[in-house]
């Protein structure tokens, strides 16, 4: 039975109490929480109206009882669902900013968001750049570099039109309908055929990179994702592959393609024994992202 709070609650309170009862339960993290507390924090937060950044300013206030109460029915459904909590609760944050979020896109998160934000691609950007964001999904990543780059245009695109139909609600959601377009195709199909006028400085892209054998074994907060967006074949290259071979194509004569692999490093460097790629540094290590200059894919 969950413990009856004992008024008055402080939002501190309430965060270890749900805390404790999450990481009872054995679920999976990693849909842009770390932990239970993690998760507990954000459960808490979205009941008082901040951010899970802000609440952490306010972990002495008072938690109303109907506050404490919605915030474990979350909890509950966390649990007997083993959904993502971004689904249940509707929305993610990266990187410090609010995305909307459904079953119809992965949950945002990426590497490249740390990139992004410490600035390690501005050499790649002029002021006047243009970037694509290839398999963008829910849109974060275009969002975050064009919050970053106010100056730059961005392109996104994405084989599913449902993934496009949340990227089009943050696009909206962050006032960014002038700077970024969204485009609907297979990879390179979403694209007009490229010529001098419409190369890209910079493309990123978190692309479906899971091999097979990993799919298979994917906890049940995964599985709740749509595949589409994750299975990348038998060694997770199948469309990095692709990419890679036609990326010159649409690549300015200094421009860069910035890759997350995740931890498919090894079947990377097998698939792409020649390409001189450039290992970014991320906090989860050096083999998670790596950058490949134009020059080096022609």
């Amino acid at each position: 039975m969950d413990p009856e709070p004992q008024p008055p609650l402080t939002v501190n309170q309430c965060i270890e109490l749900i805390s404790q009862k999450l990481a009872a339960a054995n679920l999976h993290y990693g849909h842009g929480a770390i932990d239970a507390h993690s998760e507990a924090l954000w459960i808490t937060s979205k009941q008082i109206h901040l951010s899970p950044a802000e609440t952490l300013d306010h972990l002495g206030d008072s938690i109303s009882d109907e506050q404490y109460k919605k915030a474990f029915a979350v909890a509950d459904e966390r649990i007997s669902t083993r959904n993502p909590l971004a689904y249940i609760l509707g929305e993610a944050w990266l990187m410090g900013v609010p995305f909307f979020c459904s079953e119809q896109s992965i949950v945002p998160r990426s590497w490249i968001a740390e990139l992004i934000a410490d600035g390690s691609l501005e050499p790649w950007l002029p002021a006047d750049g243009k970037a694509l964001d290839l398999c963008t999904g829910n849109g974060s990543l275009a969002i975050l570099l064009a919050l970053s780059c106010p100056d730059i245009r961005v392109s996104a695109c994405d084989i599913s039109m449902p993934a496009l139909s949340v990227a089009a609600r943050n696009v909206d959601r962050h006032s960014l309908n002038s700077q970024i377009e969204l485009l609907n195709g297979d990879l390179w199909d979403a694209l007009p055929e490229p010529n001098e006028d419409n190369l890209f400085d910079l493309i990123i892209c978190n692309p479906p990179y899971v091999n097979a054998n990993s799919m298979s074994v994917l906890p049940a907060e995964y599985h709740a994702e749509p595949a589409l967006a994750l299975a990348g074949g038998e060694d997770g290259m199948d469309l990095i592959r692709r990419i890679i071979a036609h990326a010159p194509d649409y690549l300015s004569e200094r421009g860069a393609i910035l890759l997350e692999i995740g931890n498919e490093y090894e079947n990377f460097k097998k698939a792409f024994p020649q390409i001189p790629a450039i290992w970014m540094e991320v906090s989860a290590g050096e083999e998670q992202v790596l950058l490949i200059q134009a020059e080096d894919l022609r």
